[in-house]
């Protein structure tokens, strides 16, 4: 584990060669101008996507009438780039000597994807087809930009404040979860659902002129390729047998298989079984985001104190929590409520404080050539088993009933602490 501690400041001026991040050491990263473009590129970008996943589907419900077989491809579309695409967006990436073009690029073409479905519109053109083609284009933009995205960081941001952006970033998203579903309700009854998909298209641009704006050289070196399907197998090969990344990948892996079983049945348990009024669970899933915005904040001042491996090891320890009370809840609605809005918000807080440690160890343990490659592996893994997660839980809710499910997941998610607690991460 790097050392967390500041080194001496240094009277001396840079030299002429030093990259910026490294000019950067001793600057809090709130003052610093390009993590605050790159922070406000991804927020902006982030909660535009929040609103399209209100506005899209309000769109082919409302106004082409789509069949509830097409609202599952609809669906899918979202996730399908991620699992054709993950692993070999990841390996390109490692090829790169500059990444930020190609970030930019992909929220160019994700911009001109969503300003076609207000076009299409308007010209009487639009289909269910059509929003299909969108959701895939889009999607598979945002797979190879968070693929060049993550060795990116390193270039803007020095190895000791790495925890502390990605923070940043989680809470971004965190802000986004609480601000994108109000903001894309609003568009939708102001403007209709074809607009509210044009804001998206603006945010996206607006992310691409920001990240334009960004100064800071960027310095990786290319990894030598031995073709495409070789790099991805050194990819997974370097993942699975380092302990530390295994350790990662099975339990991030573990934790989507359970909660996506979980979230699967989530609403029909809460209104079936718990009783709480429809109105009262989206405000609780607004609690989470609220809570992982005071997670990003209280991470990184864990993080100063005892280091990415000790946060890992004990917001492991809470992820069953919220699992676990929603399993054996009754009673009154007051203290029903009340009891998920506690709970909801330490896990959101929790699932931050997790993340953002486990992106900051893998920056940290894979080998810098590799960084693309061993990121798109757990994303591909971690991502592909929440479609697998969400099938399962429904139909062992058919078979055992919705509390019983809940306690499986409970359990589920609980085994990802063996991951954690056996690897090296145990280890000062």
């Amino acid at each position: 584990m790097h050392d967390q501690r500041t080194r001496p400041m240094s009277n001396t001026r840079p030299h002429p060669h030093t990259t910026e991040p490294e000019m950067f050491h001793h600057t809090p990263l709130r003052k610093q101008r390009d993590y605050r473009l790159l922070w406000l590129a991804r927020t902006t970008s982030i909660t535009g996507s929040e609103v399209s996943k209100l506005a899209i589907p309000l769109t082919a419900v409302l106004l082409l009438s789509a069949s509830p077989a097409q609202m599952g491809l609809l669906t899918s579309a979202a996730f399908l780039p991620a699992l054709l695409l993950g692993l070999h967006s990841g390996a390109i990436a490692d090829r790169l000597r500059r990444h930020r073009p190609v970030m930019i690029a992909c929220e160019l073409v994700a911009a001109v994807a969503a300003f076609s479905v207000p076009v299409a519109w308007l010209l009487g053109h639009l289909s269910v087809t059509w929003l299909i083609v969108v959701a895939l284009v889009i999607g598979s933009a945002a797979t190879v930009f968070k693929a060049a995205n993550f060795p990116h960081l390193a270039a803007v941001v020095p190895a000791e404040q790495r925890t502390e952006a990605l923070a940043g970033f989680h809470a971004s998203y965190s802000l986004a979860s609480v601000a994108g579903p109000s903001l894309a309700g609003l568009l939708v009854q102001a403007l209709t659902a074809p607009i509210a998909v044009f804001v998206e298209g603006c945010s996206f641009l607006v992310s691409a002129l920001l990240l334009r704006s960004i100064r800071t050289p960027e310095t990786h070196e290319p990894a030598v390729s031995r073709g495409l399907t070789r790099d991805v197998l050194e990819g997974l090969r370097l993942t699975v047998m380092h302990p530390t990344l295994r350790a990662l990948l099975g339990a991030g892996t573990t934790i989507n298989l359970f909660a996506m079983a979980y979230i699967a049945v989530y609403m029909l348990y809460m209104v079936n079984v718990l009783d709480i009024p429809q109105a009262l669970i989206g405000f609780l899933i607004a609690v989470g985001g609220v809570g992982g915005l005071l997670g990003a904040w209280a991470t990184t001042r864990l993080v100063k104190r005892f280091g990415e491996n000790r946060v890992l090891l004990g917001s492991i320890l809470f992820f069953p929590l919220d699992i676990v009370a929603v399993a054996a809840l009754d009673g009154p609605l007051w203290w029903k409520f009340s009891a998920l809005l506690v709970t909801g918000a330490i896990t959101g807080a929790i699932v931050v404080a997790f993340s953002t440690c486990l992106g900051a160890v893998l920056l940290r343990e894979a080998p810098e050539a590799a960084r693309g490659r061993v990121n798109s592996t757990i994303s591909f893994a971690t991502q592909g088993v929440m479609a697998i997660g969400g099938v399962a839980g429904g139909l062992l809710a058919e078979l055992i009933g919705l509390r019983p499910v809940i306690w499986v997941c409970a359990a589920g998610i609980a085994l990802s602490i063996i991951w954690i607690w056996a690897s090296p991460l145990r280890r000062p």
